[in-house]
């Protein structure tokens, strides 16, 4: 019963992005490819000639029943991975999603140490200090006692 549970709920819930493959739409293509001559421009931004011509050629691919892979496979050949939007997720490209995530699944316990122990150096209560002269060293502990037994006369 479970199984056939969660078959199901995989089934609902991988059906949009079947649907997505099968029936992509221009605005969902033109947010994910870049304009090739466009710096930092997906299609979607871009009113240059060579963007306004790849738009055409999508929606005719996209008239003709082509799948979202099949398109931008085909603009990948004639304009290489860098009108893809984002890296592809397979081979050298994988690094482009797996580096920023290391960085910082290691950066958060390094900062965690640190500010734990930055807050532990403040906690930590300062020993009492020695008594100082006014030349910037502790008395002896003959003078402090003779120090302290003169003050308790004034103050008695």
């Amino acid at each position: 019963m479970r199984l056939a549970l969660l078959t199901l709920l995989a089934l609902v819930l991988a059906a949009p992005a079947a649907a997505s493959e099968r029936h992509p739409t221009l605005p969902e293509l033109e947010g994910q490819l870049m304009c090739p001559i466009c710096e930092g421009e997906t299609l979607a931004q871009s009113s240059s000639p060579a963007a306004q011509r790849i738009k055409i050629y999508i929606q005719r691919r996209i008239d003709q029943g082509a799948t979202r892979s099949q398109i931008k496979d085909e603009l990948v050949r004639q304009w290489g991975s860098r009108i893809l939007a984002a890296p592809p997720r397979h081979g050298f490209d994988l690094l482009a999603w797996l580096l920023p995530l290391i960085g910082v699944l290691v950066a958060l316990p390094v900062i965690g140490f640190l500010a734990w122990r930055w807050t532990k150096a403040r906690e930590e209560p300062a020993a009492d200090p020695p008594p100082w002269a006014l030349n910037g060293h502790p008395l002896e502990p003959d003078l402090e006692r003779r120090l302290d037994e003169e003050l308790a006369r004034f103050d008695g």
